[in-house]
């Protein structure tokens, strides 16, 4: 095929590749839900939003370009925007700074975001602009805000959303804080890790509003109830996302798994357990509950925050499992 026939079928290309991306996310249940969102997937183009991207490889990462001289390195990247999977966008010193989320989660998190028509939204974490695109789709770019630290990655956030038609609002600022100014929200969608929930988005959101974020290794919804109070289970999918910058590196030093056996050190269930409780519980306490308690899926497990501290807690906010998560004031009950 020569390079002018590519680059006359790209768009045809993009086209049947989004559709054949749509199908297998539809395939896989994540629009199950609220499967409204799949029309946004179907019409919302991913290219656009990742003009490169980093394919890891055995010698380190390899760019692909969407405006490379060869016309079948173009052809890679469009078939590569709409694979099923996360793509790195942005490195420094090969760290992982920013990426163009996996779009089946992405589709989960939307659905379970349970938006409707009117509501306002706060994501928070910018990225590549590719979900601020679908929010603004689904509900008008006015009802759509998203945040970001890095003025950087706002910019280009900003230049994808223009050439993809799409104007919602987007500010650089400290994700941490929420966008005040724009305040209340109906809905706060994070697309970042964090080590805790910020009292700040609570506090602007209405009450009856949800706040989807990442926390250990899961993703938890919680139903704010008002200005101070918020709780909620952990979905039942893993999630592992950047950690958001302004509020700290959840801590990831690795830990001493000595004594644990082999199928809990393996289990990624396990795992999310450590991560929550970390600084709380040491790796054989919590080996010891996990194995009490029948090796407990991430729904089992849920956050409350209340006016004067937050917590993590299994099955029952105000059972006998409960961990002060970091930022915390005031004491809570630990149960090894």
């Amino acid at each position: 095929m020569s390079a002018h026939a590519l680059d006359h079928d790209l768009e045809d290309l993009a086209a049947t590749a989004r559709a054949a991306m749509v199908r297998a996310v539809a395939a896989s249940g994540a629009f199950a839900a609220d499967p409204r969102w799949q029309q946004a997937f179907a019409t919302v183009p991913r290219h656009l939003f990742v003009p490169y991207y980093y394919v890891s490889g055995v010698g380190g990462y390899e760019r692909r370009w969407g405006e490379s001289p060869d016309p079948r390195t173009r052809e890679r990247w469009v078939r590569g925007a709409y694979e099923d999977t996360p793509l790195a966008t942005r490195l420094r010193d090969g760290e992982l700074l920013s990426s163009s989320s996996q779009p089946s989660l992405m589709a989960l998190m939307l659905a379970e975001l349970r938006v409707e028509d009117g509501d306002r939204v706060l994501e928070i974490g910018a990225g590549t602009g590719y979900n601020a695109a679908l929010l603004s789709y689904r509900l008008g770019d006015d009802h759509v805000t998203t945040v970001d630290l890095d003025p950087e990655i706002t910019e280009s956030a900003r230049r994808h959303l223009t050439a993809a038609g799409y104007h919602p609002v987007v500010v650089t600022g400290d994700g941490a804080r929420g966008v005040p100014e724009r305040a209340p929200f109906d809905r706060i969608i994070a697309t970042c890790r964090l080590a805790s929930v910020p009292r700040a988005w609570i506090a602007q959101c209405r009450p009856g509003a949800i706040v989807l974020t990442p926390l250990a290794t899961g993703l938890v919804a919680l139903t704010v109830r008002d200005r101070e109070h918020a709780e909620g289970h952990f979905l039942h999918t893993p999630a592992y996302f950047v950690p958001l910058r302004g509020q700290g590196r959840p801590a990831s030093e690795p830990v001493a798994l000595g004594g644990v056996p082999r199928r809990a050190r393996e289990s990624d269930l396990f795992r999310f357990l450590l991560d929550l409780t970390r600084g709380t519980l040491d790796p054989q306490e919590a080996y010891a509950l996990w194995e009490r308690e029948g090796m407990p899926d991430r729904r089992r497990y849920g956050v409350t925050v209340g006016a004067e501290h937050a917590w993590a807690w299994l099955d029952e906010p105000e059972g006998p499992y409960a961990w002060p998560l970091p930022g915390s004031t005031g004491a809570r009950l630990v149960e090894p």
